[in-house]
């Protein structure tokens, strides 16, 4: 198989050596909107450079792979879908909704393949407790609590282009709630603290956010967030149910201290950013969509999929903005 990989960034980069070492993947072209970057990369990994973006879509692959800039996402996907190309894209498919509907517009009516990178499907403790959960473990789920905390905020030229913490951090939560309760959400109260560097306010956008969500059968679940979380990369989420409660995240790489004197000492070695946290994650899910292309599996993460964490998302920042609890039949469907 020959896929054609579009962003040399650090994802990029990270699922091209791991596309490299999948035993059918035969061939891996890179391009960037930097050809020399792209041609670096080609030459660390084996793959074969295009000359341009554009040479991704005539060269003869089998599918592609989108790491590119956010802004570019929906174009390459519309372009993949004109080609007739199975396409896997890192989250998010655009940073509003009629970009989103769009390009999923384009797909359905190509009738191809796109796959959304919501990792956190393919971590073995997110899949435990789906599983927890649906075989009825914990008894009825009456508590969620989603955590995600980034150990450094990102450059500043990066922030007015992400979305805001609800769509480029917080989404993830959205979307891995909804795959392992396998409920909805019906409203969200939220809200969201600038107090930190001066960017997030130059930005308009927030450091720290937190937001409590209602779920269709009552479940309350509580979702946090900040990009400043000096302890190191911290994502977990627990669930309470009637008869047990279960963690995912939590290991001996953790960064937290217990305050108890017969608790756990503090890491030796804690997370320090996605890449390394969710390293094996992110190889299943590019295994999956070989699979997927291949016809040998279903589509784990359609495009549906990642618009409904953006409809979350979306909701978050109404109800952020506007001081109020915003229920989900607001926010547009198509």
């Amino acid at each position: 198989m020959r896929i054609g990989l579009i962003g040399t960034g650090r994802i990029g980069t990270f699922h091209s050596a791991a596309l490299s070492r999948h035993p059918d993947v035969t061939s891996l072209v890179v391009a960037d909107a930097d050809p020399v970057r792209a041609a670096g990369l080609a030459a660390r990994t084996g793959a074969v450079p295009a000359p341009s973006v554009d040479d991704v879509f005539t060269i003869g692959v089998d599918a592609v792979v989108i790491t590119a800039a956010t802004a570019a996402h929906a174009e390459l996907i519309g372009r993949a879908a004109r080609a007739g190309l199975p396409v896997f894209c890192e989250k998010p498919i655009a940073l509003d909704l009629p970009g989103t509907l769009a390009a999923l517009a384009e797909v359905e009516a190509a009738g191809t393949v796109l796959q959304l990178g919501f990792q956190r499907r393919f971590d073995a403790g997110y899949v435990k407790a789906r599983e927890a959960v649906r075989a009825g473990r914990l008894g009825r789920l009456h508590t969620v609590r989603a955590i995600t905390s980034d150990p450094a905020p990102p450059p500043p030229a990066y922030l007015p282009l992400s979305g805001g913490l609800y769509r480029d951090c917080l989404v993830h939560d959205f979307d891995v709630l909804r795959w392992v309760t396998g409920r909805e959400v019906t409203q969200v109260y939220a809200t969201g603290s600038d107090a930190g560097p001066a960017m997030f306010r130059e930005a308009g956008d927030v450091d720290t956010a937190a937001a409590v969500l209602t779920l269709d059968d009552g479940t309350l679940a509580t979702a946090t967030a900040t990009r400043l979380n000096g302890a190191g990369y911290d994502v977990r989420m627990e669930l309470a149910g009637e008869l047990d409660q279960l963690a995912v995240g939590l290991d001996d790489r953790t960064p937290l201290t217990s305050a108890e004197p017969a608790g756990p000492p503090a890491p030796g070695k804690p997370w320090p950013g996605f890449l390394e946290r969710f390293a094996a994650a992110y190889e299943a899910e590019l295994a999956a969509f070989v699979a997927v292309v291949r016809g040998e599996r279903a589509n784990p993460c359609d495009g549906r999929e990642a618009l409904h964490a953006l409809r979350i998302a979306e909701a978050c920042e109404w109800s952020r903005r506007e001081r109020r609890p915003v229920p989900m039949a607001e926010i547009a469907t198509s």
